[in-house]
């Protein structure tokens, strides 16, 4: 029987470089990120994992003096190249370590992206808002009080209202960037069985700086230190006794970091 074609990564980055002004932080790192996968991006602070991030969606052209060299291709589209930044900003989703809610109902926060882009039809978007409150884990507990302010709920509630936001835009690739720095571990492992569950719909991207969290969570982990890529592996390689690089180990268990 012949085995179905791997499918091609979802984004490929090659010979990647950031850098703000003079300083360069990214040295020319390359990786993928496959279809239906979590790729976790684990290292000290200061290795790039963040400027890595906004390089993904453009976001990094928000900075001032940002600079960066080097092919993103998402779908096998050159970044640099989309005109459309908003579009490429809509397949791939953002969360920020702390929870950002906009000054606005909660059923408002899910929807205004989707009505900036044109839906208007209030059964299609209450639909969509209930869906992603659902894929957020979030629907149970504010279903009854939809338009309360979103900034009025929870911390932990916040930061899966900020999932929520993320996932009306229908994202393809999601990005989470220390998304449980600011809670509670509770909530931390109701957000953890979310993105379990999103895997099997999208890729994700895992910024973490918890190292179990990345070994609970993705296929494969990428250890970035000091802006370069030191191991990308399946994390049955990274987290073993042996990976392929000695200071991958001594990160991975405590010696430094």
């Amino acid at each position: 029987m012949v085995s179905a074609a791997t499918p091609p990564p979802r984004i490929e980055v090659s010979d990647l470089r950031v850098a703000y002004g003079s300083k360069e932080v990214i040295h020319g790192i390359s990786f993928d990120v496959r279809s239906h996968e979590i790729l976790g991006v684990i290292g000290p602070a200061q290795s790039g994992k963040s400027s890595l991030l906004r390089c993904l969606n453009r976001t990094l052209e928000l900075v001032p003096g940002a600079q960066m060299s080097g092919t993103v291709r998402v779908d096998g589209e050159d970044v640099s190249r989309m005109r459309d930044v908003h579009a490429l900003r809509r397949k791939i989703g953002m969360v920020a370590p702390l929870p950002v809610g906009l000054p606005l109902t909660i059923w408002d926060n899910v929807a205004f992206a989707p009505r900036c882009a044109g839906m208007s039809d209030r059964h299609e978007l209450d639909a969509l808002v209930e869906r992603c409150l659902r894929q957020a884990a979030l629907w149970d507990e504010v279903k009854d009080r939809l338009d309360s302010l979103g900034t009025a709920i929870s911390g932990g509630q916040q930061q899966r209202l900020t999932i929520a936001r993320a996932l009306s835009h229908q994202p393809e690739v999601l990005c989470l960037d220390e998304f449980s720095i600011a809670i509670d571990p509770v909530t931390t492992m109701r957000i953890e069985d979310v993105l379990k569950e999103l895997k099997q719909e999208i890729s994700i991207v895992l910024v973490t700086n918890l190292t179990q969290q990345a070994r609970r969570l993705a296929d494969r982990t990428m250890f970035m230190l000091n802006g370069r890529v030191v191991e990308i592996d399946r994390n049955e390689v990274v987290f073993s006794p042996r990976p392929g690089n000695r200071q991958t180990f001594d990160y991975v268990n405590g010696a430094f970091g």
